[in-house]
């Protein structure tokens, strides 16, 4: 910034009252903060706009990098991918007429009861998994699934049996 002293400052201002006149000061000053606000709000619009323009600059640089990261990536699975099913393939084209008499057990069809079980097991732990039942509550197998309301409780368990009235204090 420009370096003003206050001595520097007063000898404008008089210069100002004796060359602009008293009447007219008021009016000049006012028009003058007026333009100097207008300069400082253009000069930090100028600044702002410079940088987003580098921000932009800096966020096309990153896609771009991340771009070709994307596709180095890809085409190195891509390759990986092809050389596991190139294996595979002559793997499977060497078992398959090398022995063809054996019993695969992979391709062995599992037992019907087998089926049932593994269908049960299946259908028990997804709903373990997915219920919305919680676990402490699934724990309690045989016991009281029943809640006794306050009321049955004491009816339940008041001395003299279930028989005995309760008196009538309200009258």
């Amino acid at each position: 910034m420009i370096d003003i002293a206050f001595s520097k400052l007063a000898i404008i201002g008089v210069a100002a009252l004796v060359f602009i006149g008293p009447e007219k000061l008021p009016r000049v000053a006012r028009m003058a903060g007026t333009l100097l606000g207008r300069a400082q709000r253009y000069i930090n619009e100028v600044k702002s706009e410079v940088s987003r323009e580098i921000e932009l600059d800096e966020l096309r640089k990153m896609q771009k990098e991340v771009q070709e990261a994307a596709s180095s990536v890809e085409q190195s699975v891509t390759e990986n991918f092809s050389q596991v099913e190139n294996a595979v393939q002559s793997a499977w084209s060497d078992d398959s007429s090398s022995d063809n008499a054996a019993v695969n057990p992979l391709t062995e069809p599992p037992m019907p009861d087998q089926i049932a079980v593994k269908a049960r097991n299946f259908r028990k732990k997804k709903l373990a998994r997915t219920s919305a039942i919680p676990s402490w509550y699934k724990q309690q197998n045989g016991r009281k699934s029943r809640v006794l309301s306050g009321a049955g409780r004491v009816a339940k368990y008041r001395p003299g049996g279930s028989a005995a009235k309760p008196s009538a204090s309200f009258h």
